[in-house]
């Protein structure tokens, strides 16, 4: 596995085999307890993560409705990167300052994923480069309400 690009079925065995792991009562290496963490706070897609022969190879089409579960929970992993290493540098403090307004950490990082969503779908489709300084803005901008 790339350690920085894994590929969509590397990614997704990943999250299978951390499912797997925290439910047996595995011990968990630091980036699978915190993967642990997120999952745990997302039971809606434990059905997908219990049974990968069904769903290692699904594809999740826009129109169908349905939010892929692997997108999410690996853009929840690349939030909770960010935020470990400060980087985009004071994303730290304005996702605290986020949390703290809308009562919940889960809550801001969907709302920071949100945020992250769109200037990737953005930069992707012609627009202006992401840049680390408009999404921490955008962050802050949430965050001040």
């Amino acid at each position: 596995m790339s350690l920085f690009q894994p590929t969509r079925d590397e990614a997704r065995e990943f999250l299978f085999t951390v499912r797997a792991k925290a439910v047996a009562g595995a011990p968990l290496t630091p980036l699978e307890a915190t993967t642990a963490r997120i999952l745990d706070d997302h039971p809606e897609y434990h059905r997908h993560l219990d049974d990968p022969a069904r769903w290692r190879e699904h594809t999740w089409r826009p129109e169908d409705g349905e939010t892929n579960p692997f997108l999410h929970l690996s853009l929840h992993l690349a939030i909770e990167e960010q935020l470990s290493i400060d980087h985009p540098k004071g994303i730290r403090q304005a996702v605290a300052r986020l949390a703290s307004r809308m009562d919940s950490a889960h809550d801001a990082r969907h709302a920071v994923m949100d945020l992250l969503v769109e200037a990737l779908w953005t930069a992707q489709r012609g627009g202006p480069p992401l840049s680390e300084a408009g999404y921490l803005e955008a962050i802050e901008r949430k965050a001040a309400g």
